[in-house]
């Protein structure tokens, strides 16, 4: 497959296409990145509960292991202690799934932020892209050796626009289908013309400045 035209005007024109598909994806890349971090900021609530749940229940966890110590009702003072400890550690498990939460948030965000603007133009971009290179390719692998200028040939005479068969000089339907050389040539650069490719010189032909 052949990806850029031999054409300056098209090449530039591909070339840019190319290059407005690459800045475009950055760009939303770069905004997907803004919005995570944002987004993530919403956790330091959660965090902070997490943070005050362990503490709370490290305190009390302590104060258990302190009050199981005393003599006779060690159980029964260290039991309030340990209840405590429990709720504190359900404390700490609600500012985990708090964070957790807007962790899946922040990534589905960022996610949808890069796929929904870049697949959207993706899908005009591509087909496009890969059509050319395709028809470049083909093109170019008839011109490969001895050049097919009779397909070409008729490949334009069959699809090209109007307006460009008949800027071609009077008479040249007329000499092609009689086999002149010069109206097949000059049909098949105008099919070439659409890739933005050129046609070999014909074998023998003296390059100019030679």
């Amino acid at each position: 497959m052949r990806f850029y035209a031999q054409h300056p005007a098209l090449r530039t024109r591909q070339v840019a296409a190319d290059l407005g598909m690459l800045l475009w994806t950055v760009l939303w890349v770069l905004v997907a990145r803004v919005v995570h971090g944002a987004v993530l900021v919403l956790a330091e609530p959660g965090r902070a509960v997490e943070d005050l749940g362990r503490s709370v229940a490290g305190s009390m966890d302590s104060a258990a292991s302190a009050a199981e110590d005393v003599p006779v009702v060690g159980d029964e003072l260290a039991a309030p202690f340990e209840g405590l400890s429990g709720a504190a550690g359900s404390v700490r498990g609600a500012g985990q799934s708090a964070q957790d939460a807007v962790d899946t948030l922040a990534l589905v965000l960022a996610v949808v932020l890069v796929v929904l603007p870049v697949g959207w133009l993706l899908l005009r971009w591509l087909p496009g892209r890969l059509r050319y290179a395709r028809e470049a390719g083909a093109a170019r692998h008839m011109l490969t050796g001895i050049p097919d200028v009779e397909l070409l040939a008729a490949r334009a005479v069959a699809t090209a626009p109007l307006p460009r068969l008949a800027a071609l000089p009077m008479g040249t339907g007329a000499a092609w289908r009689a086999g002149d050389p010069a109206a097949t040539r000059a049909l098949a650069e105008l099919e070439l013309g659409r890739l933005g490719l050129r046609l070999p010189a014909p074998s023998g032909a003296t390059a100019p400045g030679a």
